[in-house]
């Protein structure tokens, strides 16, 4: 490669050519080469590469993973906001792998917020799931799913994976329907931090949805927190 041996400007020659290579050949969830492999690459010590690939770090289009590598952000997942949007489903078409785990399975007593979203009363029990959910291996979002109905706890006290709604459906026979979305957004906290593999504050996507039965009852209230470095959220009208 043909870089400028100014001292100034070498790094950031190297950054321009790394993005466009980046925005050429590869997709969210990818992992560069090592940093030694790109230095041999553009003919540059692993300072001036580590400089490079710092201007792409602030850019938010890389982040650099502690023993594993330097993973590329940018080209953010689309995920179309309608009343039948199946998140697994449509990152498949995307040609990706998504995946969900269960972290929690609890009755609780539902909150103020909960029981307003499920039209009970504070205090009543509800059912309390979370999951996380990956991307090609890349956590991407934590999901607390909150459900009145206390005669499918038997059932989901059976779900551990994959997705939720179509456990539903399969086991219960219920086909659930996106009556609302609200989208807010915050900075990620201790726990969701660890848990999406984030430093702390970074910026996250509070996406609100309730879900409703054929019969229009509320079936579920869900309170999303997605890194918003990998998800896209489209409004469609």
């Amino acid at each position: 490669m043909n870089l400028s041996r100014h001292p100034t400007t070498v790094y950031q020659a190297v950054a321009a050519q790394l993005e466009e290579e980046v925005r050429q050949g590869y997709r969210c969830g990818d992992y560069l080469p090592s940093e030694q492999q790109l230095a041999t690459r553009y003919a540059v010590n692993r300072h001036t590469l580590r400089r490079a690939v710092d201007e792409l770090v602030n850019k938010g289009l890389l982040q650099r993973r502690h023993g594993v590598g330097i993973l590329v952000l940018m080209r953010p997942w689309d995920y179309p906001l309608h009343a039948q949007a199946r998140f697994s489903q449509n990152l498949m078409e995307q040609g990706s792998h998504p995946t969900s785990e269960r972290l929690l399975a609890v009755l609780r007593p539902a909150s103020s917020d909960v029981a307003t979203a499920l039209a009970c009363h504070e205090g009543d029990n509800v059912i309390h799931l979370r999951t996380l959910r990956r991307v090609n291996g890349i956590p991407v979002c934590v999901i607390n799913h909150f459900i009145p109905h206390l005669d499918w706890w038997p059932q989901l006290q059976q779900f551990h994976s994959g997705s939720l709604h179509q456990f539903i459906q399969q086991q219960l026979n219920q086909s659930l329907t996106r009556r609302q979305t609200r989208i807010s957004a915050r900075r990620a906290q201790a726990k969701e931090s660890r848990l999406l593999e984030l430093s702390l504050q970074a910026p996250l996507l509070c996406v609100r949805t309730l879900n409703v039965m054929a019969d229009d009852r509320v079936a579920e209230y869900s309170v999303s927190l997605t890194r918003a470095d990998m998800i896209e959220l489209t409004l469609e009208h």
